[in-house]
C-alpha cells in the first residue's frame, strides 16, 4: 500500500514509523524547508508514553522531558487549593511527562530516520483529488504527486483538506519557555497553577531540557480573551509582569526572563470534530479530525493514539474496513475528552463569575472523597476508558 503522510509533526511521525514497520510505502510530506516543531511545553500522559514505547520514542523523550506526580491550582488571592490531582507516589511508574514540542520532535525524528523515512520539505499540500488510479495529493502550481493508495492528513489545525469547522473558543493564552531558576521555591516535578476567578490563569510546567540546551526549562502560560492577545503584544513588557507577578509573586524568577513579546507565542483554541473523519482513500486524525481545549493536556497524546490505532486497523483490515474499524476504536474515548474539556473549561478560562465559585467551593472539596482521586487520576492519565476500544491488543 502506497501511503502519503501529509504534515511532519508529532501525529505524522508516529503514523509514518508505524507504517513503514507494517510493510507499506510510506511518503511524508512538510511545508517547511527542514520539518521542525513550533510551540512550547506540553505533557505526555501515561497512554500517550505507550504509543512513544511502542515507537521506541520514549528513551529518548524521557531522557529530555521532566516526569511530573501532581497538579496543584490555587486561587491567587486566598490560596485556597482548589486543583489536587496526583498520578500516583511521587517517583512511582505514573507520571505526565512534560517535555519541549522540540525535545518530542527530536526524539520521533531520530527513530523515523533510523528506519530510513524520508520527508520531503517544501511541500504544502494544497490540496487531493481522487481518481481511477488512487488519490493524488496537489501542492499548487500544477505540482502533483500521487496516486497514492491513501492520504493521511495530520496537518493539524492548520489542515488544509480537512472539512472541520471548529467553534472558537473564547479564550487563548500566551506560551513562552524559560530557564528554570536556581532556587526555586516551586516543584520540579509538578504543574502548578495559580487563579483569579476564571478570568486570569497563569501556569508553569516543568518541561526538561531542549537540543543544544543542557539547562532545565519551563513553560510558562498565561491565559487571556483571544480578542486580547493582539492587545497583550502591545502591552509594555514591564506591566504584563506587574500584573503576573500580583497575582503569583514567586513567579517572577520565571518572568524576569521575559523581555520580549517574541519569547510568548500566542494560541487559540477551537472545539469540534469531524463526524466522519475518512473518505474514499483519505483519513484526518488529530487536530484534523478532532479539536478541544487544552485544559486536559491531551492533544499530543490523542495525534499518537490516533495513529496507532489507525495502523492497527490497516494492518489488521482491508483499506474499505480499516478505516471505519478505526473510528469506532477512537471515537468513545475522543467523544468523552472533548465533552470533559468542554465542561472543565470554563471553570479555569472564561468571564462566568459563578462557575468559578462553584468550582472553588463544591467541586474542589468533592475532589477529595473517594472515589474522586482516583478519578480525576485516571482523566487525567487518559486511561478513564479503553482509548484501543475493540481492537485486539498488539
Amino acid at each position: 500500500m502506497k501511503i502519503a503522510i501529509c504534515g511532519c509533526g508529532i501525529g505524522g511521525l508516529a503514523a509514518a514509523i508505524l507504517a513503514s514497520r507494517a510493510g507499506f510505502d510510506v511518503t511524508v510530506f512538510d511545508q517547511f524547508d527542514t520539518p521542525k516543531s513550533v510551540g512550547s511545553g506540553l505533557v505526555i500522559q501515561p497512554v500517550g508514553l505507550s504509543v512513544l514505547k511502542q515507537l521506541g520514542a520514549a528513551e529518548a523523550a524521557l531522557a529530555k522531558g521532566a516526569k511530573g506526580f501532581h497538579m496543584i491550582g490555587r486561587e491567587a488571592r486566598s490560596g485556597r487549593l482548589v486543583l489536587d490531582v496526583t498520578y500516583g507516589a511521587p517517583g512511582g511508574e505514573n507520571f505526565g511527562l512534560g517535555i519541549h514540542r522540540a525535545s518530542l520532535f527530536s526524539a520521533l525524528m531520530d527513530v523515523a530516520k533510523a528506519e530510513g523515512i524520508a520527508v520531503t520539505g517544501q511541500h504544502r499540500v494544497i490540496s487531493t483529488r481522487l481518481d481511477g488510479q488512487g488519490r493524488f495529493v496537489d501542492f499548487g502550481n500544477g505540482k502533483t504527486l500521487g496516486p497514492f493508495d491513501l492520504v493521511i492528513d495530520t496537518m493539524g489545525v492548520g489542515s488544509t483538506v480537512s472539512r472541520l469547522v471548529a467553534k472558537p473558543l473564547p479564550y487563548g493564552a500566551i506560551w513562552g519557555t524559560v530557564d528554570w531558576p536556581e532556587n526555586c521555591k516551586l516543584r520540579y516535578d509538578c504543574l502548578q497553577q495559580r487563579y483569579r476567578r476564571a478570568s486570569h490563569m497563569i501556569g508553569v510546567l516543568p518541561i526538561g531540557t531542549i537540543p543544544g540546551d543542557v539547562a532545565p526549562k519551563a513553560a510558562l502560560f498565561w491565559s487571556m480573551p483571544r480578542t486580547q492577545i493582539k492587545n497583550w503584544q502591545h502591552m509594555p513588557i514591564d506591566q504584563w509582569r506587574r500584573q503576573a507577578t500580583a497575582l503569583w509573586p514567586d513567579l517572577a524568577p520565571f518572568t524576569d526572563q521575559i523581555t520580549d513579546h517574541s519569547q510568548m507565542i500566542p494560541a487559540v483554541y477551537g472545539h469540534g470534530n469531524l463526524r466522519k473523519p475518512f473518505g474514499e482513500r483519505i483519513v484526518h486524525i488529530g487536530d484534523a479530525a478532532h479539536r478541544a481545549s487544552p485544559q486536559l493536556g491531551q492533544g499530543a497524546n490523542m495525534a499518537l493514539l490516533d495513529a496507532a490505532a489507525l495502523i492497527k486497523c490497516l494492518e489488521l483490515f482491508s483499506l474499505e474496513q480499516a478505516l471505519p474499524k478505526y473510528v469506532k476504536a477512537r471515537r468513545l474515548h475522543t467523544n468523552i475528552y472533548q465533552a470533559m474539556s468542554w465542561a472543565f473549561t470554563p471553570m479555569y478560562q472564561s468571564d462566568n463569575r459563578a462557575l468559578p465559585f462553584l468550582r472553588d467551593y463544591v467541586l474542589s472539596p468533592l475532589s477529595k472523597i473517594p472515589p474522586m482521586p482516583t478519578v480525576l487520576s485516571s482523566l487525567v492519565k487518559g486511561s478513564m476508558i479503553d482509548p484501543m476500544r475493540k481492537l485486539p491488543p498488539s
